[in-house]
């Protein structure tokens, strides 16, 4: 027999909620589904909810104080930027994520993004398409094993780049504010100080998360420290970087390539500079797809909110605090 228990998936941009409906049939829970894309709309969907499942709606303390029936909040993916954490601990609601889902693709995407710059794969294809079957536009090209990768981020993602990385032959250091220069990683990565990254890598491989001193981290100032031989990939939130600092550089020659999973606005608009240049490599937001992760996402994300509405620990809760 159905419980009371009601689930609300605020918004979602996936294809299907197949994986999410049988999780909640097996504890037999109302699960319904919505298209939110403001406050307002969150509230309205949501009203009498005992949990809800957002990807970008925003969850902000106007739109808790109007849903007191809620206790869980779970987010499709790692990053919680747009959840009010702090407003839901005051409110003893859980919120969850799923920090582990994608940390193999994530990692796999960002070292397909430098290798396609560092060899020039994209470059050669758009050229050969076109008739032209010359080195120029992409020479000098180098060895992996003569090139440094810069992993800013040492958490799981930015841990299994950096292992993957070193299995290419590349000389690997990283960056972490919870980590000392000077030290080495359990996986055998070189801590540096982030200006010593900057200055030293022909790879930066950015996997932080969005915070307000993350925000627009690589700008202007820290593009101009990189070597104009180097490539940034990005596969972590579009914020992290200033989007329009590293268009310009692209232009100017202080930066050889850009490999780009995430923006500062999504979807990239058609007319954005980014768009005509031949030396940036552009992907929609796709580094956490795998069937794999997909599937694995989907079920984690409902378990942990059905969990909580059961009066279980969930696997993953960023609040535990809340429930002692």
């Amino acid at each position: 027999m159905e419980t009371t228990t009601r689930i609300v998936i605020t918004d979602c941009d996936h294809d299907s909620i197949a994986i999410e409906r049988a999780v909640a049939d097996e504890h037999q829970i109302r699960l319904m589904m919505a298209q939110c894309r403001t406050e307002d709309d969150v509230i309205l969907a949501a009203t009498g909810a005992d949990g809800v499942l957002v990807q970008y709606a925003p969850i902000t303390a106007r739109v808790l104080d109007a849903l007191p029936d809620i206790k869980a909040i779970g987010r499709y993916g790692v990053g919680l930027d747009t959840v009010d954490v702090g407003a839901a601990t005051a409110r003893g609601i859980a919120v969850c994520n799923v920090p582990d889902y994608g940390t193999e693709d994530v990692s796999d995407h960002a070292i397909a993004l430098a290798l396609s710059l560092e060899r020039g794969v994209v470059q050669l294809d758009r050229r050969i398409r076109r008739g032209e079957y010359d080195l120029a536009a992409v020479q000098p090209l180098h060895r992996v094993n003569t090139r440094v990768f810069g992993v800013v981020g040492l958490g799981l993602i930015g841990s299994a780049t950096a292992r993957k990385a070193k299995g290419l032959g590349y000389s690997v250091i990283g960056h972490d504010p919870l980590l000392q220069p000077g030290t080495i990683t359990n996986d055998g990565v070189s801590v540096v100080a982030f200006e010593e990254l900057l200055s030293q890598a022909d790879v930066v491989s950015l996997h932080v998360p969005l915070k307000p001193e993350t925000h627009h981290l690589i700008n202007a100032q820290a593009l101009a420290r990189m070597k104009e031989s180097a490539v940034l990939v990005n596969t972590c939130r579009g914020a992290v970087v200033d989007t329009s600092a590293v268009a310009d550089a692209l232009v100017s020659g202080g930066l050889r390539g850009a490999g780009l999973d995430v923006f500062e606005e999504e979807p990239l608009p058609a007319t954005h500079a980014l768009m005509s240049l031949e030396n940036a490599v552009l992907t929609p937001h796709v580094a956490w797809y795998s069937e794999e992760s997909y599937g694995e996402l989907k079920r984690r994300a409902m378990e942990n909110i059905v969990d909580v509405c059961a009066g279980r620990t969930p696997r993953n809760i960023i609040n535990p605090e809340i429930l002692v």
